[in-house]
């Protein structure tokens, strides 16, 4: 059976035009992603990006303006679903209180599931470094946007 998968994500830029990422690994799998992840039935998007950060990053954040909303097919990479993800920019409420890698996949633990974050700066980012096709349309777009400036 085929089903949709509704996936929320946070763009955080800080003051040096910088974007977080969150490198993982899950079961084995690693990939480099935008914090965020998927809704749970019954919820909105905006609770389920604010509840994802809170598990994520323990940070409460503000929801600035929409960014982009997935406008091709996508198979998930991990089961049979179509993925639907949606993306805001986002601001944290308060300075994020998470360690900040600056090599990819540098996590500080073992275990099933790991997870590191860094900022990159939009002028350096690789969109072939984003391991997601959905997320890296959107940093591609990021680069449109912000080297603009």
């Amino acid at each position: 059976m085929s089903y949709f998968n509704v996936r929320v994500y946070g763009l955080i830029i800080n003051q040096n035009n910088e974007v977080l990422v969150s490198d993982e690994e899950e079961y084995g799998v690693r990939f480099s992603k935008f914090p965020g992840g998927g809704l749970e039935f019954g919820e909105g998007l905006l609770d389920g990006l604010k509840r994802e950060f809170m598990e994520e990053c323990n940070a409460e954040i503000d929801i600035l303006r929409h960014f982009y909303t997935t406008d091709f097919f996508e198979k998930s990479s991990f089961n049979d679903s179509q993925l639907i993800s949606i993306y805001y920019l986002v601001k944290e409420k308060a300075p994020l209180q998470l360690v900040f890698k600056t090599k990819v996949f540098d996590f500080d633990s073992e275990g099933e599931i790991l997870q590191a974050f860094r900022w990159v700066a939009i002028k350096d980012l690789l969109v072939e470094d984003i391991t997601f096709k959905t997320d890296q349309v959107v940093a591609q777009m990021l680069k449109d946007q912000f080297n603009s400036i």
